[in-house]
């Protein structure tokens, strides 16, 4: 072997690395509803008062259980998506700020109004509901989505928007 060839200025290819990453890519769900159709959310529904809402969502007033839904709203307050957060037993529903805006960060939503039911029918606040409407509402403020409302349906509805509680 010669100097020339001990000493070459030659590169030597690097060995290429696999790096592999997961990624995340929001998907959407249609639902498909084959009855009446006046008796569902019309594309572009604005809500401006609860008790649209109320009237909307008023078929909680009979379940047994406490459901906490969002409805997410487009700048001009335009329902684009409503979302079932949790489901919970008679009396409570485990509802986390992550689990809220998840869905609300991924639809876009500008606004969102918070909807959940009281299954005994009385539909006033509990430490709970004030506790937890306060947390979404300071989350909302740091993510850029506006907390609107969160109504409460029972045999009628309460809404923290009226009451001067939100």
């Amino acid at each position: 072997m010669t100097g020339e060839k001990m000493f070459d200025d030659t590169p030597v290819p690097a060995k290429l690395k696999t790096i592999k990453l997961k990624q995340i890519k929001a998907v959407y769900e249609t639902l498909a509803i084959k009855e009446e159709h006046h008796q569902y959310l019309k594309p572009f529904t604005r809500f401006t008062n609860p008790e649209q809402v109320f009237n909307t969502f008023s078929f909680l007033r009979h379940e047994t259980k406490e459901y906490f839904f969002t409805i997410h709203l487009d700048g001009k307050n335009r329902i684009c998506c409503v979302d079932e957060v949790s489901v919970g037993s008679l009396n409570q529903s485990v509802v986390h700020p992550r689990e809220v805006f998840k869905t609300a960060l991924l639809s876009s939503a500008a606004a969102i109004i918070l909807l959940h039911n009281h299954p005994t029918g009385d539909p006033t606040p509990s430490r709970e509901d004030m506790e937890i409407t306060r947390r979404l509402r300071d989350v909302g403020e740091l993510l850029g989505v506006k907390v609107l409302d969160h109504i409460i349906i029972g045999d009628t509805f309460v809404s923290f928007v009226s009451r001067g509680l939100l």
